[in-house]
């Protein structure tokens, strides 16, 4: 396997991988500025904040599994050059997303109580999430149809666009959020609304700045109202086909860490804290993995479009070698770095800091894993139009073996949190034992256009 010397590789690989990576740590960066900002207000607002956004997080997922079904799709028509066929996709991607958002943001805007009250007892903490769900519900729609416009970019080879919104969202979602929630420029101290209603404002400046690059340049995504909803009763059977699979995928798997949240919070407030930490520690480490992810996405579902399956298997093999090794070096580097990374978080009593830190290096010890399924069941499955079997892993390993092992070792055997996510961890491993067959046979290349 050549692939130092493939230069066409490395180039379409780069030309993709970088400016979502870039565009990933940029929304990571905020996730973790937003973070700091609510950790300074006090442990019970960084969990409150933590809790509610799992609500969003449950959305987006879905969202995102509407987006990587289409992502098949697109990848596959621009391999053949199939211009209308992106925009019916689009078309389709969009209100399906806006419905499932129009439910989410009724829930969590009108019920934010009861939304809250399934992940924790505490008054308090019920209270401050309650309050940032009803602010930041209002943004979820707006972000759905913009996660979707960037599908639309990047699947046609223009992940600059995306790139640029997000650096000017993360500018102007972290100076809203200091403005907001803690009262500066003659604004009143609004505490985690503040955040939630920074959130909102930058949301509804990137879906304008997308459209706008969209239409103005006239190019692929500038589709008329007919061409993004003429769809035809077999383009409709299609879509549904390939793509359903990966939303039901989504929406379990992500229903499933919404339930890992409730394990972590019966614990206790701090470990809903600790999680909170970590996870947005890990998201800025994995940024190179979404981009390497995506971009396998793009280029093996492109290699199939255009008729060329051993190129595909060529692709698929040279992405898992690359995100396998990018896993181990950021694993080793996300232990080695666990002081210095906490430092950046002040304020942490002693107690948190050392379970973030135990966390930090359960995490790290088993990242190339969860490299690996990233780009295998995203990259290789999906843009290979293996929905179905994708689906199946993921939902098998979440729901046989990671959700048991949550409970059993929070409620059951009493174990901290970072010990219950070293047995939340055994699901990463159950999926890349029943990847590695599937990926060797090539079953899953499968043109879906």
């Amino acid at each position: 396997m050549k692939l130092w010397n493939d230069k066409l590789f490395l180039k379409s690989m780069l030309s993709i991988a970088v400016p979502i990576a870039l565009q990933s740590l940029i929304s990571s960066s905020l996730n973790m500025v937003d973070t700091l900002m609510t950790s300074s207000l006090g442990q019970t607002s960084l969990a409150a904040v933590g809790l509610a956004n799992q609500i969003f997080f449950f959305y987006i997922l879905i969202t995102f599994g509407i987006g990587t079904g289409s992502s098949t799709f697109m990848a596959q028509y621009w391999g053949k050059g199939d211009i209308l066929s992106i925009r019916k996709v689009m078309g389709l991607a969009t209100v399906i997303s806006t419905a499932v958002g129009v439910i989410f943001t009724i829930g969590a805007g009108f019920f934010p109580e009861y939304l809250m009250r399934f992940f924790i007892d505490s008054p308090a903490t019920i209270q401050i999430g309650s309050d940032y769900l009803r602010i930041v519900s209002l943004s979820y729609i707006i972000t759905a149809i913009s996660f979707i416009l960037n599908i639309g970019f990047r699947n046609t080879e223009n992940s600059g666009v995306p790139l640029k919104a997000s650096i000017i969202v993360f500018f102007t979602n972290a100076i809203l959020n200091y403005v907001f929630m803690f009262g500066k420029l003659g604004f009143p101290e609004m505490g985690v609304k503040g955040a939630a209603l920074g959130t909102l404002i930058a949301r509804i400046i990137e879906i304008i700045m997308l459209l706008y690059s969209a239409y103005a340049s006239r190019g692929p995504l500038a589709a008329s109202f007919g061409d993004l909803f003429g769809w035809e009763k077999e383009f409709l059977k299609k879509y549904m086909k390939t793509a359903s699979p990966v939303v039901i995928n989504e929406g379990f798997w992500s229903l499933g860490q919404v339930l890992y949240a409730v394990a972590y919070a019966k614990i206790g407030e701090q470990a809903t804290a600790t999680v909170q930490i970590v996870s947005t520690i890990q998201n800025i480490f994995f940024v190179i993995v979404r981009g390497l992810a995506n971009s396998s996405t793009v280029m093996i579902g492109n290699k199939i479009g255009e008729g060329d399956e051993d190129g595909a298997y060529e692709y698929a093999i040279k992405f898992l070698y690359m995100s396998t090794i990018v896993g181990l070096l950021l694993g080793l580097l996300m232990i080695f770095s666990a002081d210095f990374t906490l430092k950046i978080f002040r304020g942490l009593d002693a107690n948190l800091y050392k379970s973030a830190k135990s966390m930090l290096v359960v995490i790290g010890a088993v990242l190339f894993v969860k490299t690996f399924n990233s780009t295998a069941i995203v990259g290789v499955f999906r843009g290979g139009g293996d929905t179905t079997f994708s689906m199946l892993l993921e939902m098998g390993s979440v729901w046989l073996v990671g959700v048991p092992l949550a409970f059993l070792g929070a409620m059951v055997f009493k174990l901290p949190v970072h010990l219950v996510v070293a047995l939340v961890c055994m699901e990463d491993v159950t999926k890349a034992i029943i990847a590695v067959p599937r990926i060797i046979s090539k079953k899953w290349i499968q043109n879906v256009t």
